[in-house]
């Protein structure tokens, strides 16, 4: 379990005993979280093996998830469940992730100073072995990725584009459940509006 999917030691602690439960159900678990506050909040990012996820497939797993937690009961505290999809700007956890994004822009963190720095902005260019390739500003360069903290792709019109195409493909997205969009002519000089008029 790498710290990406699972930060902490609870966060590891708990990502022994859902992880199985998760892959069972034929998903993968990408990112576990518990997060404190006045509740505290156990975070859940899955997804199916190829990508996506739906509502029900997240309802299945919370189901299946709370039962676990019950019986192991690993968390002292009262805590909300919230089990998600990664999301459009999604973390990166897995070495795969950085194949799959390969072209879109991300940032990075290593947990150490590398060459004066800790944040890494750039185009991902897949993985060479343990390392994981990215584009900035000096060319492309090379991070090993036990070196990385955090991870996650960059929020562009391109990945919008991408992830909407993957869902039309996947036949999520219904365009004719949509109303057309009407535009107005703006207001010339000359026009006024009724509600200027005195």
């Amino acid at each position: 379990m790498n710290d990406l999917i699972a930060k902490a030691a609870i966060d590891r602690r708990l990502a022994e005993i859902l992880q199985p439960v998760i892959e069972g159900l034929g998903f993968e678990l990408v990112r576990i979280r518990l997060m404190g506050g006045k509740t505290h909040t156990l975070q859940i990012m899955a997804e199916r093996p190829e990508g996506g996820i739906e509502v029900d497939d997240c309802a299945e797993i919370s189901t299946a998830v709370s039962a676990v937690m019950d019986v192991e009961d690993p968390i002292d505290e009262n805590y909300v469940l919230e089990v998600s999809s990664p999301g459009i700007d999604r973390p990166l956890t897995r070495l795969k992730d950085f194949d799959t994004w390969e072209g879109y822009e991300a940032k990075l963190e290593t947990s150490e100073m590398i060459d004066g720095r800790r944040r890494f902005k750039g185009e991902l260019r897949g993985t060479e072995g343990d390392e994981v390739l990215i584009e900035i500003e000096e060319g492309t360069i090379g991070l090993k990725f036990d070196w990385l903290s955090d991870a996650k792709l960059v929020l562009t019109d391109e990945l919008i584009r991408e992830m909407l195409r993957q869902r039309k493909a996947a036949g999520i997205v219904d365009e004719g459940q949509f109303d057309e969009i009407e535009t107005e002519e703006p207001l010339t000089g000359d026009e006024t509006d009724a509600s200027e008029e005195e």
